[in-house]
Formats: C-alpha cells, structure tokens, sequence
C-alpha cells in the first residue's frame, strides 16, 4: 500500500482545476499522479470541500480469532509433529477452512515455529577430503 498525497499538492491539483478548467488528464500529468486520484479529488472537494485524505479501510478480517489461535496453540503443544496439513484438517473438522500458508502465518503469529528434519542419516551426508 502507498503513502497518501501531500494535502499540499493536493492543494495545488485543485487550485491549477479552478484556475485553468483544465482536463483531469492534463492535471494528473502535469503533476505525475493518476487521472482516477484527480477525478476523485476534485469530485470530493465539489461535494465536501475537503482535501484530507480518506481513512485506511482496516484490511481484511483475520480467519483465526484468537480462541482459534489459543486451541491451535495447545494443540500444538499436545502433539508437537503435527504436519501443516495435519493441522489444517483438524481446524477444518472445527468449521474452519484454512490453507497451509495461513496456518504457517497463526503458527507465526503466536510464537512457534515449525522445525525442519534431515532425512538423511548425518554420516551419508559426511564430505571426504582429497587427499
């Protein structure tokens, strides 16, 4: 997500729009933003007269709620080898759909980590010096 304009050049969009009638698509080049953030500036300022940038929306709803999170974490602490898959499809069988990444992403969230295993025994992987 961008940082929202300066309400100084927002100042300045606006003033050149009075002053010159000119197009949105002149201003918006004129001054380098996009012909939509001109027309909607201006549109604002005709029905509010303000030039303040619009609040963030908040983003989106998490999908695990932080009773989801304290089972998912105890569940984990239960059995420790749980697979994300695994993990995954126990939620589901609660009511909750979840793909693998936003498992990874609650697991993150609440402190733990997943460990990685070696599938290979350390002696197989040794390096033989030449000599």
């Amino acid at each position: 997500m961008g940082v929202a304009y300066s309400e100084d050049l927002r100042r300045c969009i606006v003033k050149a729009y009075e002053e010159s009638k000119a197009s949105s698509r002149k201003l918006a080049k004129r001054f380098e933003v996009g012909k939509t953030f001109v027309n909607e500036l201006i549109q604002r300022y005709k029905e509010t007269g303000s030039l303040s940038a619009k609040p963030h929306g908040g983003g989106e709803k998490p999908q695990l709620n932080t009773e989801d999170l304290k089972w998912l974490k105890a569940k984990v602490i239960e059995k420790n080898d749980s697979t994300l898959k695994e993990l995954c499809q126990e939620l589901e069988s609660r009511g909750i759909k979840v793909s693998q990444s936003t498992m990874c992403r609650a697991l993150k969230k609440i402190g733990l980590t997943r460990k990685k295993k070696l599938f290979m025994p350390t002696n197989s992987r040794e390096k033989k010096c030449k000599a």
